[in-house]
């Protein structure tokens, strides 16, 4: 954990004076090991001045720990199964993968074990599980996935937290801003629910509570409003950052260009199952991006003469002309490489999509 994570970590567990020093743990550790250790013959005077000093200094840290000047940190050592992760947390765990944690994966091999602990807190009236997940998400992960395969001897490291939910989703937050691998949109998507959750849909109090910029939150709520159907066309969610997915949110409050952009959406979509299942590279973001975005062009002061269906390889397998109150001409295209059940059925949901317009079709 990095120190300015640490740091604020402290300053929610902890109150304004409280202290926790290495020294003191070390004077604890040091008389305990006198304590224990067999008589020894007399030393000189020095050495009788220093154990002094010592059981002194062990006195003292033990005095501020009964006081509550000092607060001791446990770290716990946790089967990851009983352990369930907050659904506060930005990160998709269900998007986490043996690709996605592999360095820390190897990391943890290499160490012996979890080296960085995770924050959890205690949960109640869940019988399957003691705690939650607040911060450290992947190594949860990454644990659970070592214990099935191979390691069965790992443990899940973690350090014990009293956080109300607003104070766990900041911590959370913090976290999550420095890693890379936590999508745009999974954090736009947690600001948003955040928002009302803990915020009481209050953007600017929002905004100050997490040090943020107003302006750079309120675009970041706006990319979190992109529906599934857009996002699915990209090859991972990931790919939805906030630059480009923006303008693309706010193309989709205009009633006149959104149904094309979903229709190129649907589209892309099926283009990159397609891909994924014949072992090919998926469409990039920025190209997936550049045709939503160019779908939105087309001029919408009337119904679209004609809308291509494209299949396989990006070919057109059928064309919807001649599309207005008397009905509308199919046409399909020879070369798109799709059966006819298939054919079939993209033209099925082309026809649907009209009607759900509020197109007036007639066939």
């Amino acid at each position: 954990m990095a120190r300015k994570q640490s740091d604020y970590l402290a300053s929610l567990l902890a109150d304004e004076e409280m202290l926790e020093t290495k020294s003191e743990v070390a004077d604890i550790a040091a008389s305990e090991a006198v304590a224990e250790s067999p008589a020894a013959p007399p030393a000189p005077a020095r050495n009788e001045r220093l154990r002094g000093t010592t059981l002194l200094g062990r006195e003292s840290a033990l005095a501020r720990v009964a006081s509550g000047e000092v607060r001791q940190v446990t770290q716990l050592l946790l089967d990851p199964a009983r352990v369930r992760v907050w659904k506060g947390n930005a990160r998709s765990y269900e998007h986490l993968s043996v690709e996605s944690c592999r360095e820390l994966i190897d990391s943890i091999i290499a160490e012996g074990g979890q080296k960085v602990p995770a924050v959890v807190r205690r949960i109640e009236g869940d019988p399957d599980h003691d705690y939650e997940v607040i911060a450290g998400t992947r190594r949860h992960w990454s644990i659970s996935w070592l214990r099935k395969h191979s390691y069965p001897e790992m443990q899940f490291v973690a350090q014990v937290a009293q956080l109300d939910d607003e104070a766990a989703f900041r911590l959370a937050d913090l976290e999550n801003r420095a890693r890379k691998d936590v999508s745009d949109l999974e954090r736009a998507r947690n600001y948003a629910q955040a928002l009302y959750d803990h915020y009481g849909a209050h953007l600017t109090r929002m905004a100050d509570r997490l040090n943020l910029s107003k302006g750079w939150l309120s675009k970041m709520l706006k990319v979190a409003s992109l529906p599934d159907v857009v996002v699915s066309a990209f090859a991972s969610p990931a790919d939805v950052q906030m630059k480009p997915a923006y303008p693309l949110a706010q193309l989709l409050d205009n009633r006149e260009l959104a149904p094309a952009i979903l229709r190129e959406a649907k589209t892309l979509t099926r283009l990159q199952e397609e891909r994924r299942n014949a072992g090919d590279a998926a469409i990039p973001a920025n190209e997936v991006v550049a045709r939503l975005m160019a779908a939105s062009a087309v001029k919408t002061d009337g119904p679209p003469r004609e809308i291509v269906i494209e299949g396989r390889g990006g070919r057109p397998a059928i064309t919807l002309r001649s599309i207005n109150r008397q009905g509308v001409t199919l046409r399909f295209h020879a070369g798109s490489g799709m059966h006819l059940d298939a054919l079939l059925e993209l033209a099925r949901d082309a026809l649907t999509e009209l009607e759900d317009e509020g197109r007036s079709i007639l066939l």
